[in-house]
């Protein structure tokens, strides 16, 4: 079964302490909202499905992730084990048991350097470097299971770029 993942970098965020508690800009608000009307209209323009949305626990994920959940009609769900500093390895076991048990497109809103890591590995294997993500940019990927090497990069969208 062809799957599509959705990955997702948080919008700007300002500086500060602690790390959890920043917040997005005005401008990371903007080039979120943004980024949720490209998603929306692409979801129309190719006939997809709409993905659930999940984030980091962070602030500044989870206002990211409520612009893009507002945008597309769906809820925010909160994911513990995708923070910045977080291991891939067990987000491939959630993907691939979340694949099993509700199959569907997914939304994973998260940081750097996790999401270029994340969408390195699953493109090109276990022992890939990251990618690069400007704020607020999405990875398309697919895959029949995302599995390290398994999935293919469609596209990788910033604000801006559309």
């Amino acid at each position: 079964m062809h799957e599509t993942l959705w990955i997702m970098r948080h919008g700007e965020a300002a500086s500060g302490r602690p790390d959890a508690e920043r917040t997005l800009t005005e401008a990371g608000r903007r080039e979120s909202a943004a980024m949720a009307d490209w998603l929306a209209q692409r979801l129309v323009d190719e006939g997809l499905a709409t993905p659930r949305v999940l984030a980091s626990p962070y602030r500044r994920a989870q206002q990211t992730a409520t612009l893009m959940a507002e945008r597309l009609g769906v809820a925010v769900e909160t994911l513990p084990l995708i923070t910045p500093d977080d291991p891939v390895g067990p987000i491939l076991d959630w993907l691939i048991d979340t694949q099993e048990q509700t199959p569907g497109p997914l939304l994973l809103v998260s940081h750097m350097p996790l999401v270029g890591v994340l969408t390195a590995q699953l493109t090109d294997g276990s022992r890939a470097p990251g990618l690069g993500f400007p704020t607020a940019a999405i990875a398309r990927l697919e895959s029949d299971v995302f599995a390290a090497g398994c999935a293919r990069l469609i596209g990788l969208e910033a604000p801006g770029g559309h």
